[in-house]
């Protein structure tokens, strides 16, 4: 009889744990080579070989093509958006500039504060300002009154800042360079996620067409396949 190390290796199921360490360690590390390469999407459709169909050759050729429109188009169409979209902006700021100006506003009667709402935004925009009866008079001359929006420890008397137009009408306050860049980038980021978007979209259509006619392949081959396996038991 032999020994427990001879039974050992000469069983089947352990032929394996009979190989030195340092087979097993190369081992583990081929098998972490191959996953690491299994992990890299599409490669395998470049290589030579008499599994490689021209719809996994176009289907790598068309996720190259979108990575690097997705590289290079998304982030060029962004920077050209933003940049358009800051002219418009700048323009427009001033335009504004040109148009309001800024005049004295004085409080006449503060008004009393609407009832309470259970909406804590709206109770919180209600505490941040007071409604006051006001007068100013406009950049050309006219006189003008109105309810304004004054802060909380405003009183009869006080005067405050508000822009009009030329004729004293009320305007917004005009852009200035700050929100003219956010949303000029806001602008840009939109614009190259939105081709981006429309890049992987036009690649996923052309897989779902390229899997459609896979599929159509597959079935007339398996048809070829059922007939010869037909005329293989007729002739048996």
């Amino acid at each position: 009889m032999g020994s427990a190390r001879d039974m050992a290796l000469s069983s089947p199921n352990s032929r394996i744990s009979g190989l030195p360490c340092g087979i097993h360690e190369r081992g583990r590390g081929l098998s972490k080579d191959v996953r690491m390469m299994r992990m890299i999407k599409g490669l395998w459709r470049w290589r030579r070989n008499a599994l490689r169909r021209k719809t996994d050759l176009a289907e790598a050729w068309a996720a190259l093509v979108a990575a690097v429109l997705i590289l290079l188009a998304a982030p060029a169409v962004g920077w050209a958006a933003g940049s358009l979209a800051h002219g418009a902006l700048v323009r427009t700021a001033q335009e504004q500039r040109a148009e309001r100006h800024v005049v004295a506003a004085t409080v006449v009667k503060v008004l009393p504060q609407p009832p309470i709402d259970s909406d804590p935004e709206t109770a919180s925009a209600r505490d941040a300002q007071r409604r006051v009866l006001a007068q100013w008079t406009g950049p050309d001359g006219s006189r003008h009154e109105g309810t304004l929006g004054a802060h909380p420890a405003a009183d009869p008397g006080e005067t405050f800042r508000i822009w009009t137009d030329d004729h004293g009408q009320l305007r917004a306050r005009p852009l200035d360079s700050a929100t003219t860049a956010t949303h000029a980038a806001l602008a840009g980021i939109g614009a190259g996620a939105a081709t981006a978007g429309l890049i992987d979209g036009a690649r996923r259509l052309v897989v779902w067409r390229l899997m459609r006619r896979r599929y159509a392949q597959w079935d007339i081959a398996w048809e070829r396949a059922r007939q010869d396996w037909g005329r293989a038991d007729a002739d048996s």
